[in-house]
């Protein structure tokens, strides 16, 4: 019975171990693709964040981790107007978000604002809109509607709303935005 017990002591510990590996490389692999990202150095950027997809799939097929990956290498094919490398990728990392932290929280409005502006970018105006919609309406309720992520939804809505020739709606966005930025900065200065 001692060398069973043993033996499964000694598969914990290196799974542990190994696990530890996993994420040092993830948050490597993470680290340097923002860093090059940052920096513009994409065809680099892009080794990095693939790998780190990689090293984050280890954890599992719904692991958070996986869905920071998959949308950190969306926005860069995103940034390159590889739209159709960037949308499954965004679309993967939705379901896993929404899975991990709910469909409610600030993380899962990060991930729809980035898929809707796939859509916006394409000229998918149709299926942007409902996209903006619901990234403003988790990040109004998850913090605020006065939060200065907020108004970049709402800029980002107005954008979508003039290019849809829907002016008037358009401008409210865009007030509201301001409106916003302006309470913030104000804050700002006194603080």
């Amino acid at each position: 019975m001692r060398p069973k017990l043993l033996l499964i002591l000694i598969l914990s510990v290196s799974t542990t171990a190994h696990r530890r590996q996993d994420e040092t490389r993830w948050k490597a692999q993470t680290g340097a693709g923002y860093q090059a990202y940052q920096q513009g150095r994409f065809s680099e950027a892009e080794h990095f964040l693939a790998a780190a997809v990689r090293e984050a799939e280890k954890f599992g097929p719904q692991d958070p981790r996986l869905g920071a990956s998959l949308y950190s290498l969306a926005l860069l094919y995103q940034a390159q107007n590889n739209y159709a490398e960037a949308e499954p990728l965004y679309e993967r990392a939705l379901a896993i978000v929404e899975k991990a932290v709910g469909p409610e929280a600030p993380v899962t409005a990060m991930v729809v604002d980035g898929l809707a502006g796939v859509h916006f970018d394409q000229g998918a105006y149709d299926r942007a809109e409902p996209l903006f919609r619901r990234a403003l309406t988790i990040r109004e309720k998850a913090l605020g509607p006065e939060h200065p992520d907020v108004a970049e939804t709402c800029e980002e809505f107005a954008s979508l709303l003039r290019r849809m020739g829907r002016n008037d709606e358009a401008e409210q966005m865009e007030n509201r935005a301001r409106t916003i930025r302006d309470k913030h900065s104000i804050g700002n200065r006194n603080q």
